[in-house]
């Protein structure tokens, strides 16, 4: 079992008084650890009342593949269905790069992140060339 730094996932929850929460993710968002950040969200979304902004913050983590994607996915869609608005925020490289491949970027970006005031911290990639 390797634990060093680059391989510990961790979640840490926060709640803030203007009606948003926050989890902040550490290290691979994988197939062993997708569906702890999936049930973390749905924990926050189903608070009464459900939070106004729940904010994912991705400044730690070191890698999302496919079933992490899908966890991200799945999030929006209960954000959507709790009228929660998801913000993605600090998002690595590799996960904008995911996203864009993957034309899921425009589910995880609205107006406010585009001038610079929500989620999104970095602009969209060029498109890679061959």
């Amino acid at each position: 079992m390797n634990t060093s730094p680059d391989h510990i996932f961790d979640l840490a929850t926060s709640l803030d008084a203007e009606g948003g929460a926050r989890i902040s993710i550490t290290g691979d968002l994988d197939w062993d650890t997708a569906e702890e950040l999936t049930a973390a969200a749905r924990l926050c979304l189903g608070a009464e009342p459900p939070p106004r902004r729940l904010h994912l913050d991705c400044a730690r983590m070191t890698l999302c593949d496919s079933l992490g994607l899908a966890s991200l996915l799945m999030i929006h869609r209960a954000a959507s269905g709790s009228a929660t608005r998801l913000h993605l925020e600090n998002r690595p490289t590799a996960l904008q790069r995911l996203l864009e491949m993957t034309g899921t970027a425009d589910l995880f970006t609205d107006r406010a992140d585009e001038s610079g005031q929500g989620g999104a911290t970095r602009p969209p990639l060029p498109p890679r060339q061959p």
